[in-house]
């Protein structure tokens, strides 16, 4: 696995086991929120803008860590991976993903 991959992976466990956003706490999020947030944190510092009617923002995490770019793609990319198991487990109950 790439330094990338790794890094996302140990983020997603980090978030679990120490901050408890485990499935039940992700299936909570609806309205793609989850998805939303990390498209913030991909595009902070850039001139790429999220179009966000809600104006529902990255939960503070832009701005914490805005001087650590790795670390913004490192929890972007472990919320990604939380909603992509949030949408399969409403599939495998039949519900629309």
């Amino acid at each position: 696995m790439s330094d990338g991959a790794t890094m996302i992976a140990y983020e997603r466990h980090r978030q679990i086991v120490e901050c408890g956003w485990d499935a039940e706490h992700d299936d909570d999020h609806e309205f793609q929120i989850i998805p939303v947030v990390a498209a913030h944190l991909c595009v902070f510092g850039t001139d790429a803008k999220v179009v966000d009617p809600d104006e529902r923002g990255c939960w503070g995490l832009c701005k914490k860590h805005s001087h650590d770019r790795i670390r913004q793609l490192q929890i972007a990319g472990a919320l990604i991976a939380a909603e992509i198991d949030r949408l399969r487990r409403l599939e495998r109950k039949g519900g629309a993903a």
